[in-house]
């Protein structure tokens, strides 16, 4: 389902691609954030996504105009996951909903690994 936004100029739908894409951006600025990640459902691996699919990493689900949105990241070694879960989580809340004019009503991060900073 797109998001919609509407005014008195017309409509305006937004993908969930754009959404994903968007939000993994924000996320992998988030100090800690090593990178997005996607599991490999064959071998229960996760794997550090680059900037091409960094979408993949993110699913998206709106309802009644209203965003949830899946993280899979990769933290850097040494830093509190839960302060770095706290900043992605307040950032890309933010940062969406400016971006696409809708509520953000859930952000859920998980954790797939564990990256030393080189």
């Amino acid at each position: 389902m797109k998001g919609r936004i509407s005014n008195k100029l017309g409509d305006v739908s937004i993908s969930e691609d754009v959404i994903a894409t968007y939000a993994g951006s924000v996320a992998v600025e988030c100090f800690g954030v090593v990178g997005m990640a996607v599991i490999n459902m064959k071998d229960g691996l996760a794997w550090l996504l680059n900037k091409d699919t960094i979408d993949r990493g993110v699913s998206v689900v709106i309802k009644d105009n209203e965003v949830s949105l899946s993280m899979h990241i990769i933290v850097a070694y040494g830093v509190s996951i839960s302060a770095v879960a706290d900043n992605l989580i307040e950032n890309v809340r933010y940062k969406v909903e400016e971006f696409t004019g809708m509520k953000v009503g859930s952000v859920e991060v998980f954790v797939e690994g564990v990256k030393p900073i080189d």
